[in-house]
């Protein structure tokens, strides 16, 4: 590939990077095309499947200031770029590989953060964008206009009040009626939390 264009792919891939809120790096050896088009068909409306270099991606990585892939860049490579809700891209993948064995899910980023898969697989675990805005909703008795402005955050936004959400559960087990009063605290971690590229995917 001639310089010109290999900048240009380098560039490409380096947006998709900076305008999704979230990536999945695969390993797809062994799967066919039809597979692989299943695959796309599967986590479509939340994530676009694109096949890369693992040269070319790796620095355009370095340029969009992803450190998560590091060392993972090896082999036939293909990244989720995920642009919708992460949690059911998260779904899509997991139920895939689960089908599929020889789709192996090697590392992620979720806002900036670093994921490893079985972090990916929490991830998947969770509940959807929608059935946890309405939870969160319903625990906000008397705050609709920040309940409104949950379900109008962006997803950047979501992912960390899902790990809020998460993490006070864990902490404290299951809701319970007096989950109401304690509505703040949620509304302040809300608060807080304020197409292919580069075809050919191989190994070089």
């Amino acid at each position: 590939m001639a310089n010109p264009e290999k900048s240009a792919a380098i560039a490409e891939i380096a947006d998709k990077f900076r305008e999704s809120g979230a990536a999945v790096l695969t390993e797809y050896r062994g799967l066919t095309v039809q597979q692989l088009s299943e695959l796309r068909n599967s986590i479509r409306g939340h994530a676009t499947y694109a096949v890369v270099k693992n040269t070319l991606t790796e620095r355009a990585a370095k340029e969009a200031g992803i450190t998560a892939f590091d060392g993972y860049l090896q082999g036939p490579s293909a990244i989720a770029f995920v642009t919708g809700d992460p949690v059911e891209a998260a779904k899509g993948l997991r139920d895939f590989a689960k089908a599929h064995p020889l789709l192996v899910i090697k590392a992620g980023v979720l806002d900036g953060k670093a994921l490893t898969p079985e972090e990916i697989t929490k991830l998947a675990d969770l509940e959807s964008r929608e059935v946890l805005l309405a939870k969160l909703a319903g625990a906000m008795k008397g705050s609709l206009n920040k309940a409104v402005y949950l379900f109008a955050a962006p997803l950047s936004q979501t992912a960390r009040v899902v790990d809020a959400l998460r993490a006070k559960v864990e902490a404290e087990g299951p809701a319970s009626p007096a989950a109401a009063d304690e509505a703040p605290a949620t509304e302040a971690a809300a608060a807080e939390a304020t197409t292919d590229v580069a075809e050919g995917g191989d190994e070089s």
